[in-house]
């Protein structure tokens, strides 16, 4: 069982590089908002995880805490990118 976490461990980490080459690469604004999105939901699984793998269930309000902080930041991007869009 401990190569499946290993394994998922690793996806997570691999997919974390790339997303923060997106961010740091990105050429537009957009593309690396979208990519800082992707990474909170990388931590968020991260810490998923983390709680499979250690049977506690304490990470669960942060897991909760950093969803909630990703909804509002895509909602608010998203409003403000319209208003750009229109003037």
């Amino acid at each position: 069982m401990s190569v499946v976490w290993t394994i998922a461990a690793a996806m997570l980490l691999i997919s974390a590089v790339l997303t923060t080459v997106r961010i740091l690469r990105g050429p537009t604004t957009l593309d690396r908002l979208v990519a800082l999105d992707v990474l909170i939901a990388l931590c968020m699984c991260g810490l998923g995880v983390w709680a499979a793998y250690s049977r506690d269930s304490t990470v669960v309000p942060a897991i909760v805490a950093l969803s909630l902080l990703s909804f509002v930041g895509s909602v608010s991007i998203a409003r403000f990118r319209v208003r750009d869009d229109q003037t």
